[in-house]
């Protein structure tokens, strides 16, 4: 068993960067797990623990879908939380233009169907999570840095290809190891 993911790789630039390690600094008191920045990513589809035989299907059907999807430019734009005010769970920042990266995962759950896998149960939200919130000891200070943070946005990005990647868990944080890479047209 594998634990798979489909994803296009994030590289923001400088600025973003700069933002992002400043929101980490403000929170810092915080239990909060941060997303290493080479592990950036908005993922397509998380598969979860796979058997190995079903990767040459998935690998089939990831393959198709890009061959008939176009090179796109994204954009992160708007701090966002997952979870309610009261028990925020992740620290996420959207993906502009929304419709196009929308309209992928749409796809790519609708032709993974095919082949025994069924679409997630939430709302598809395109997304790079930026930090999982593990204990809050101030919400106050919290919700203030959120807000401020709010507008944070990336220069435009050109992404060209998915990945299939597997993440093997280590207690320092997930491995990232791309097993196929899909081009876009």
């Amino acid at each position: 068993m594998k634990r798979l993911f489909a994803a296009i790789k994030i590289q923001p630039d400088s600025e973003f960067l700069k933002s992002y390690r400043e929101l980490k600094h403000l929170l810092g008191h915080e239990q909060i797990k941060w997303v290493e920045e080479s592990n950036f990513h908005f993922t397509l589809k998380f598969f979860g623990k796979t058997e190995e035989r079903n990767i040459s299907s998935i690998s089939g059907v990831l393959q198709q879908r890009a061959s008939v999807t176009p090179s796109m430019n994204l954009q992160l734009s708007g701090l966002g939380i997952f979870g309610s005010s009261y028990a925020p769970k992740v620290i996420w920042v959207g993906i502009e233009p929304y419709s196009d990266p929308l309209l992928l995962m749409k796809n790519i759950h609708a032709d993974l169907k095919s082949i025994g896998f069924d679409p997630d149960r939430q709302n598809l939200v395109p997304h790079l999570t930026l930090g999982r919130i593990k204990l809050l000891r101030d919400k106050v200070i919290f919700t203030r840095t959120i807000d401020r943070f709010k507008s944070i946005s990336s220069l435009p990005m050109f992404a060209g290809e998915m990945i299939l990647y597997e993440s093997i868990l280590h207690p320092g944080g997930p491995e990232y190891i791309i097993l196929e890479k899909y081009p876009f047209i």
